[in-house]
């Protein structure tokens, strides 16, 4: 019987993306026990490899996004790359790419013709603003599409401009949504015994506007335009970050009454619950700044971790807003196993996310660190293809390997 290394186990995904979206859904895939074979330009290598941040010459992005992945260097904008990739995409179930749309096609590797060659692969695309509409043709990166998401305009504060995101949030997003789609697909084709794959694609910027239903439909309803708020304005009161005693900082928010009624209790004002400014949310938020102002002079009376413990005994929703240091020290992240040590080649080991999510019967794993640059070029070419060693070498000589 095969090792099941998580729920995707026996499935081939070939991952020919570069920096973090697409890159990011094939190492979900990974992490569930697909085999992932990154397809890298010779000489270069997925542009992530250059990213910071740094340690001397080591970048340590690269651990973390590329563990559970082989690398073959193949340059399938050549005649002879086209045939390996052609044939290396006999053997797979998903193919995920994010070059600008049209950019396959016009190395005659678009799905119609690679399909040829294997009619049950499932490809899928993402892109800065989809594979249809007048922008397709944009170049297309995470924080930009951010802005043109409409979350940037909601970040920071109203007396100043708005806050990009400090990380990549939407390319992240977007690689969620593209391990979603492959997994969906693959169980379509499973479940009705479908002989043919499809076209799974998305932009950038959309994952991030289908999780913001609420400014959609507040717009379209009351013509209302949310503008910046570094709290959840208009959703919860009090709801927030809040100052304690000992100068650190907690978020604290009460998103139903009951929660609410929590948060009264253990503040001994009881006399909120029938006072017809704060009894629920909808009166609270009319007199959302007094709400706040009560709730941030109680908490200013307690050290951080006082008042946490105090809060969490009383089920009111609450955290200390934490540093990576702090989460590093929590017995939490260490019970989840959310931070775990690979091997390195050369620093000899790093910390890197644990994988998520968690599954009884068949868990995921970290298998293996992520690859030097065609590494497995010998084990897939050769050994896979049938390649022998010397053309493999005159391939490499020529630069399509």
């Amino acid at each position: 019987m095969k090792q099941n290394n998580g729920p995707l186990t026996g499935t081939r995904v070939l991952d020919v993306s570069t920096m973090i979206a697409a890159p990011f859904g094939a190492s979900l895939l990974g992490d569930l026990g697909a085999e992932i074979i990154k397809i890298e330009l010779p000489g270069k290598g997925d542009t992530l490899r250059n990213v910071g941040p740094w340690n001397g010459n080591e970048t340590l992005r690269w651990p973390g996004m590329s563990r559970n992945k082989k690398s073959v260097t193949l340059d399938i904008r050549s005649e002879e790359g086209k045939q390996l990739f052609k044939r290396l995409t006999e053997t797979a179930d998903v193919l995920i790419e994010n070059f600008r749309p049209g950019t396959l096609e016009k190395w005659s590797l678009g799905y119609d013709e690679l399909k040829k060659a294997n009619p049950k692969l499932i490809m899928v695309r993402v892109s800065g603003y989809g594979q249809t509409g007048p922008y397709r043709n944009k170049a297309g990166f995470g924080t930009p599409a951010t802005a043109f998401s409409g979350y940037t305009y909601l970040q920071g504060y109203k007396d100043r401009p708005p806050v990009t995101p400090s990380f990549s949030l939407l390319d992240y997003l977007a690689g969620i949504f593209a391990a979603f789609a492959a997994v969906s697909a693959l169980f379509y084709q499973e479940k009705n015994h479908d002989p043919e794959g499809q076209v799974a694609e998305l932009g950038l910027y959309e994952p991030m506007i289908r999780m913001m239903e609420f400014l959609i439909a507040e717009y379209d309803q009351i013509g209302y335009i949310r503008g910046r708020s570094p709290g959840l304005e208009g959703h919860s009161s009090p709801a927030g970050t809040f100052e304690t005693k000992d100068g650190k900082y907690v978020v604290l928010v009460t998103s139903t009454d009951s929660t609410f009624a929590r948060l009264a209790e253990v503040m001994g004002r009881e006399d909120m619950l029938t006072d017809p400014r704060y009894c629920t949310n909808s009166v609270r938020l009319a007199h959302d700044p007094d709400m706040e102002k009560i709730v941030a002079d109680w908490i200013r009376k307690f050290d951080q971790k006082a008042l946490v413990d105090l809060l969490d005994s009383h089920g009111v929703p609450v955290s200390p807003i934490y540093s990576i240091e702090d989460i590093f020290r929590d017995p939490q992240y260490l019970a989840r196993e959310n931070i775990v040590e690979v091997e390195h080649p050369r620093l000899g080991k790093i910390k890197v996310p644990g994988v998520v999510p968690k599954f009884s019967k068949t868990p995921g794993a970290v298998r293996h660190r992520a690859p030097e640059l065609g590494e497995h070029n010998e084990e897939i070419f050769t050994g896979e293809l049938g390649l022998p060693r010397e053309t493999l070498k005159a391939l490499h000589q020529k630069g399509v390997i």
